[in-house]
């Protein structure tokens, strides 16, 4: 009875929410739908949620310095759709375009995953500066201007003491931003102006913020819970602490890399498992499997995942065979912006049929050319799209899910690939 049901499920889901077709706008989100947006702006990361009763996330909105050459080099993507628009603009369009029909200037919760400038701005020499707040418009301070942020969560709020660099009191910051190192300043002025755009929306707007705690249930939590029960978000780490996998137990991973201080967390909806984790890292400096980083030590916690999204990137760091051994996601989604995204070993790891049987299938929002030349057919062979959007859409209930790649060389964003569905474990 099961499998049948399972089945009707599978077709009345195909049928009512996938039937529409290439080259056509996306389907509006419906009430019981669980959307994930992995945005490509090529500036960095950007993800926005539509969860089951209309509640919203964004989590990140990356813009890095097009001051810096790198940026406009081969090395990294484009921006994109175009350079019409600062790729804040583009995410705050986005947003716009596919919110719910009554939150179209409102984010409910808004996640920044750690500090750096491709997960939340950086300062520049271009970009306008609020005429009332007087922080520059770049990444999350850009979004967050341009549309109301109910709450704010980040990794250590208010104190952010625990970083390589202690930078939890501002006198500190504003000495290293007079420093004379420009890679330097434009971290700190990031830095300063991200606190400047906090003090000012909490005073004039009433955000909330908060620190982002690891080990917490439902700190990201529905409007409407009760319509919802077999919904759930699971912080798993953050700032350098883990959950244990007890209650809301944590442990100190002892981690002073900001990457590995990113936070990171599984969303549940009946069958279908969601994790992501920012840019955290689970390889040594010589290629090997570190059992004492971030990635072995959360993944006992995660367990089996329907999606995740590639850690750092895909970066040569990250996904060590334990780690992917242990989550075994039937989709990768990979967030990508530099020409080492992703290393070649990693992509070795992650299509491995040795860690774990069955299919998987991979999608990235940007492939340079540069991955393409030295990695070779391979990239064709493994992954399903290589530009674009990537939407995971969840049917009501969580039984299976769906896969669109939408069109991010305009603003129209139709659909140019469809895949699935996918019935969820």
């Amino acid at each position: 009875m099961k499998i049948i049901l399972t089945f009707f499920i599978l077709i009345g889901f195909s049928i009512s929410a996938f039937s529409q077709e290439v080259d056509q706008p996306l389907p509006a989100w419906k009430e019981g739908f669980l959307d994930l947006h992995h945005i490509n702006t090529g500036r960095g990361d950007a993800a926005f949620f539509v969860l089951p009763d209309g509640t919203t996330m964004l989590v990140d909105a990356g813009e890095a310095t097009e001051d810096d050459p790198r940026t406009l080099s081969e090395r990294n993507t484009p921006r994109y759709p175009n350079t019409s628009k600062l790729a804040y603009e583009w995410i705050v369009d986005y947003i716009q375009q596919f919110s719910p029909s009554s939150k179209k200037s409102v984010i409910d919760y808004a996640l920044m995953t750690h500090f750096h400038s491709d997960h939340f701005g950086q300062t520049n020499s271009y970009g306008p500066v609020s005429e009332k707040g007087g922080y520059q418009l770049t990444g999350l301070v850009g979004v967050g201007d341009q549309l109301t942020i109910r709450k704010m969560l980040d990794r250590d709020y208010p104190d952010y003491k625990s970083s390589a660099v202690n930078f939890g009191k501002k006198e500190d910051l504003q000495k290293l931003a007079s420093s004379g190192n420009s890679t330097a300043i434009s971290y700190i002025n990031s830095i300063l102006n991200y606190w400047k755009f906090l003090e000012f929306q909490k005073a004039e707007n009433g955000m909330e913020v908060e620190k982002f705690a690891a080990g917490k249930l439902n700190q990201l939590h529905l409007e409407n819970p009760e319509n919802y029960p077999t919904f759930a978000i699971q912080n798993i780490q953050g700032n350098g602490w883990a959950w244990t996998g007890v209650d809301e137990e944590v442990f100190d991973l002892k981690s002073t890399n900001e990457n590995d201080l990113s936070l990171g967390f599984r969303i549940s909806y009946g069958n279908f498992d969601y994790f992501t984790g920012g840019d955290i890292r689970g390889v040594g400096s010589y290629g090997e499997a570190d059992f004492n980083s971030v990635e072995s030590n959360i993944a006992p916690v995660i367990g089996q995942v329907d999606v995740a999204t590639l850690n750092h990137h895909g970066n040569r760091d990250s996904q060590n065979h334990f780690y992917v051994r242990t989550l075994r996601p039937r989709v990768w989604v990979q967030q990508s912006w530099s020409s080492d995204h992703p290393g070649d070993d990693v992509l070795r790891r992650i299509t491995s049929t040795d860690l774990y049987p069955g299919k998987r299938d991979i999608f990235t929002t940007s492939m340079l050319e540069a991955n393409k030349l030295v990695i070779g057919d391979r990239i064709d062979q493994v992954y399903g799209s290589t530009q674009g959007h990537i939407l995971i859409r969840v049917a009501p209930g969580g039984n299976s899910y769906q896969v669109f790649i939408l069109n991010d060389l305009d603003a129209e964003r139709k659909i140019k690939a469809i895949f699935g569905p996918y019935q969820s474990r």
